[in-house]
């Protein structure tokens, strides 16, 4: 019998956090990836699922598993909106920085990804920064000493000319570049993780100039503390 208590209100909490979620995606399907509702409710669905299963299984039974199933999911919740509420302000900060500088900012789930294209990052056979990019790195600097719970990848990449080896270690060289600039411009070291990918990940074929172009890139992406 307590067995069967102990599902059912356990069942409740669950039952609310899938539907949170459910509704959340059946919005995203009208709105546009990365809105701060969809985001924030998204996050505290997933936020509640955890909750109330950790705090159910903490319970021994009875009105207590009930209560701290609640408890949990109530508190699971919080946290999980607050995630997405998090990356919700970011990336409205750091569109409205970019706007105009030729650096896209892309959301997937709660990561903002930054595409940094050759055409703004540096010139042909280059690690070093051009003017441009080092301008729009200054506002994503301001964002990120002002975000701090956030980690950042740094990747580099090549289009298909030349040897696999010396593309690998261009690539290496060019995310390293854009790393140590953040660095500089007051971002912890810490959170900074530089890799490079040669040629390895094209995005539009080799087989074109626009295509190669389009390969040869830095993407930055910032994901929640939390979440990693």
């Amino acid at each position: 019998m307590k067995m069967m208590k102990k599902t059912f209100w356990l069942s409740i909490p669950v039952a609310v956090a899938v539907g949170v979620a459910g509704c959340a995606s059946n919005g995203a399907d009208n709105q546009q990836q990365g809105s701060g509702n969809t985001n924030t409710w998204g996050g505290a669905g997933i936020g509640a699922v955890a909750g109330a299963v950790v705090g159910a299984l903490t319970g021994d039974g009875g009105s207590s598993t009930r209560d701290r199933a609640l408890i949990g999911a109530a508190a699971g919740a919080a946290i999980g909106g607050g995630v997405g509420a998090y990356m919700d302000s970011q990336e409205k900060e750091l569109r409205n920085r970019l706007d105009g500088t030729g650096i896209g900012v892309e959301r997937n789930g709660n990561n903002l990804i930054l595409n940094m294209p050759s055409s703004v990052t540096f010139d042909f056979d280059s690690s070093d920064l051009q003017t441009p990019a080092r301008q729009a790195l200054n506002d994503v600097n301001a964002v990120l000493r002002s975000y701090p719970e956030t980690r950042i990848n740094v990747a580099g990449y090549t289009d298909s000319t030349g040897s696999d080896s010396y593309n690998q270690k261009l690539s290496e060289q060019r995310a390293q570049s854009v790393a140590t600039y953040l660095e500089q411009g007051g971002v912890e070291a810490g959170r900074i993780n530089a890799v490079g990918f040669g040629e390895t990940r094209p995005v539009a074929s080799n087989e074109t100039d626009a295509g190669r172009a389009q390969n040869r890139r830095v993407e930055i992406t910032l994901t929640p503390t939390q979440q990693s």
